[in-house]
């Protein structure tokens, strides 16, 4: 028999809005409705019980990288889910095309085994005057084809590339991403207004971490923010860690784009959850300090060391969000974008049992994967 748990007296956070002292049913791996009396009682009075984080961007965590062996993108899946990520999509990064194809190939492997929720190419098709963290001399025209090529070595698990639209071959590559099911997502981009809008015409999305790598707001030339905000068929990724973004900045997203279009990301890379040092991000080397990552040559800031506990954190309590608008970011919103929100992203009978334990001050108290505990609650 399926082991039984109701989880009792939190403030639990709900589709429909925040139910005080609520109860969450859990059979098995599934949350199930109302619990018989045989069930496992855990009383978690005095704390908030939202659903798992949805990761739609990161590069890895725990000292490890996607771009690396299985046994690195495990290391890095199980740093996440120690800060609440229990649905994670592997970000590569820009790189040769032999590399990606093969990266591409173990990478699906761990998503039919379960360990990730699909991949999100972060290169090569990317602007060199907007390249950010990425290797110049391996950028590359999104050519359809070699676009095509990604797509068919990842074995139906890219869920996500991320191109610039104004290159050669732009906009047919977003028609042929879209065709395909796979997310075209506009980023390090160099686009005019005019060229986004018709990236989103052609099927684009998602903004790959809005405001960063592209060209600012102007009021001559708004550029591809202006458009992204603007159009309702755009999910705009944001990483709340208070260095890639100002505050105000994340307001402007939130107000134009509304709590329903906004995924928050990490855009993590190896130092997520592990600290200052050296690290590689593909082929470069970077520094972290005082938990901002940079390009060693050229000061580039490169990825976060950013997990989502924290982001949901200084969301609520730093930008002043209400809970249910930071759920809604960092669970709901990434989940229906990825097509998983009959699975997860709410707590909901019948979806995936992921759940986070919040205490009163957001800080993390436990994590539940698919039934089981990654973390045991910690409620003294």
């Amino acid at each position: 028999m399926a082991t039984r748990k109701v989880l009792a007296g939190a403030r639990v956070v709900l589709p429909t809005g925040t139910v005080d002292g609520g109860r969450v049913f859990v059979e098995g791996t599934r949350i199930a409705g109302p619990s018989p009396a045989d069930a496992e009682t855990v009383d978690v009075s005095g704390h908030w019980l939202v659903p798992g984080f949805v990761d739609i961007h990161n590069h890895g965590g725990g000292g490890a990288s996607f771009s690396g062996p299985a046994e690195d993108v495990l290391t890095a899946v199980r740093a996440h889910r120690l800060h609440g990520t229990t649905t994670l999509v592997a970000s590569t990064v820009t790189d040769d095309m032999d590399i990606l194809t093969r990266q591409a190939g173990l990478l699906s492997e761990l998503a039919e085994q379960g360990d990730i929720a699909g991949i999100h190419f972060e290169g090569p098709f990317i602007s060199p005057c907007r390249k950010g963290a990425h290797s110049e001399a391996l950028l590359r025209d999104p050519d359809p084809a070699e676009v095509r090529k990604l797509v068919d070595a990842a074995r139906g698990h890219a869920k996500m590339v991320t191109l610039a639209a104004e290159l050669p071959g732009g906009i047919d590559s977003v028609r042929l991403l879209a065709d395909h099911g796979v997310i075209a997502a506009i980023g390090h981009t160099d686009a005019t207004y005019e060229q986004t809008v018709e990236a989103i015409d052609a099927g684009a999305t998602v903004a790959t971490h809005l405001f960063n790598a592209m060209p600012s707001l102007g009021h001559r030339a708004p550029g591809p923010i202006a458009a992204l905000l603007e159009d309702e068929r755009v999910t705009v990724e944001l990483i709340n860690d208070g260095t890639h973004l100002h505050p105000a900045a994340l307001e402007l997203a939130f107000h134009h784009a509304g709590p329903d279009r906004v995924a928050f990301i990490t855009d993590a890379m190896d130092a997520a959850g592990i600290g200052d040092g050296r690290y590689m991000l593909g082929p470069l080397e970077v520094e972290v300090s005082e938990g901002v990552a940079r390009l060693v040559e050229g000061g580039s800031i490169a990825g976060s060391t950013l997990t989502l506990d924290r982001a949901f954190r200084r969301a609520v309590t730093v930008d002043r969000l209400s809970v249910e608008h930071a759920v809604a970011a960092l669970c709901a919103n990434p989940a229906r974008l990825l097509g998983m929100y009959d699975r997860v992203g709410s707590l909901e009978p019948g979806k995936d049992a992921d759940l986070v334990l919040l205490d009163e001050d957001f800080a993390l108290k436990g994590v539940m994967r698919r039934g089981e505990w990654v973390i045991d609650p910690q409620l003294a």
